[in-house]
């Protein structure tokens, strides 16, 4: 038996414990990283992702210890170029994001194999007339001289994807300053759950994937449309949709309605004014209906003025009544206002009669009494009697 050494035999042990330990398991191609970019990709990642790298045959030696990992055979197809391994319980997809966002371009290599289609579109160069004319000729650019610059005439695929790169090539992409090699970890496919997810899946841009869940969204709307079914999203559709059928059933059939009498009534009138014009018939009773609605219209403005004069006259009617009844109240306040002077009159009567029987009483006065006197007596009466005012006393 040959001898392995101990430092495999460790890294062989670490890595069924990494396949045993992780739910999830990604395949790396490493080829053409520098190591400064791992590093500092490897920083970005800790504590999130372990990765290690070794050699393919001692990474199938470890597959082969765990064949209790469900799908763990199907990794091996996966380990491509410089292989690496990676684990994480990170969601795959967000990983895979992460890792294309730590990226960089990075200029083509004699011998690469080309990660996707490099093109090299139409339009001027900073090259002069000159050898570069045929050197871009030798890679299949048609060229052109325009204000003394070079200037590529279309666009054209120059290395398909898959396909190594030509040293000529290589040159030219350089010169023009196009980096179609972008440098960073490769993550070439991911096992999780037995299943292999491969990077052409994990690679989905968020628009894409959220018009794609749009348009899922629609064809399961239309397809519940069409076969009837009823969820919380249709339901007012089907139930509009239901009702402009039943309506047209009804339109169709002359089937009776208060939704569809408005339409049937105009149709046979239409119906009715198409046969009169193609049969040329005159409609007496129309005009006759017109003549009687025409009577029925000026009985009913007769019968307006009339109540609109009844009205009127009822109006006039209350306007003398109020006026009557204030004549009324003026003739009793005339009637109250004499009964007052004729009782002032009577009191005054009665007040001079008791002067001069008080006068005659007393001895101080004797009968030529002054009528000033008197008079000055019978106002300071009244006044004490609330009659008369100082002032009107004062007076004589």
């Amino acid at each position: 038996m040959a001898h392995v050494a101990l430092y495999k035999k460790k890294i062989v042990s670490d890595l069924t414990k990494l396949f045993r330990s992780y739910p999830i398991i990604g395949c790396l191609d490493m080829e053409n990283l520098p190591a400064p970019q791992l590093q500092q990709m490897k920083a970005n990642l800790r504590g999130r992702v372990v990765t290690t790298m070794t050699k393919r045959r001692l990474i199938k030696i470890a597959i082969d210890q765990c064949k209790d990992v469900k799908g763990i055979e199907k990794i091996k197809d996966y380990l491509l170029g410089m292989p690496a391994l990676l684990f994480t319980k990170e969601d795959p997809f967000k990983l895979n994001k992460i890792l294309q966002k730590s990226k960089t371009n990075a200029p083509a290599k004699a011998g690469q194999i080309a990660p996707k289609d490099i093109v090299i579109n139409a339009g001027p160069t900073s090259f002069s007339p000159g050898p570069i004319i045929g050197e871009l000729a030798q890679i299949g650019l048609k060229t052109g001289v325009e204000a003394n610059k070079v200037v590529i005439k279309e666009d054209r695929v120059v290395v398909k994807k898959g396909e190594p790169i030509k040293p000529e090539v290589a040159s030219i992409l350089t010169r023009l300053d196009i980096k179609p090699m972008e440098i960073g970890l490769n993550l070439v496919a991911i096992l999780e759950d037995g299943e292999i997810i491969p990077k052409e899946i994990l690679i989905v841009s968020e628009e894409e994937y959220i018009q794609k869940l749009q348009q899922a969204h629609n064809y399961a709307f239309n397809l519940s449309i069409e076969a009837g079914i009823i969820i919380k999203d249709n339901v007012e559709f089907l139930i509009s949709k239901a009702f402009n059928q039943a309506k047209a059933l009804a339109l169709e059939g002359n089937i009776m309605s208060d939704v569809v009498v408005k339409e049937m009534l105009s149709s046979a009138e239409k119906t009715a004014l198409q046969i009169k014009e193609e049969g040329k018939i005159e409609t007496e009773e129309k005009e006759e209906i017109v003549e009687e609605e025409k009577e029925e219209k000026k009985k009913e403005q007769k019968e307006e003025i009339v109540e609109e004069e009844k009205e009127e006259k009822k109006s006039e009617e209350k306007k003398e009544k109020k006026e009557e009844k204030k004549e009324e109240e003026k003739s009793e306040e005339k009637k109250e206002q004499k009964e007052e002077i004729k009782e002032e009159k009577i009191e005054r009567k009665k007040n001079q009669k008791e002067e001069t029987n008080y006068i005659k009483k007393d001895e101080g006065f004797s009968k030529d009494v002054d009528a000033n006197v008197m008079s000055m007596i019978r106002k300071t009466k009244d006044f004490m009697k609330g009659k008369i005012t100082a002032d009107d006393v004062l007076k004589s």
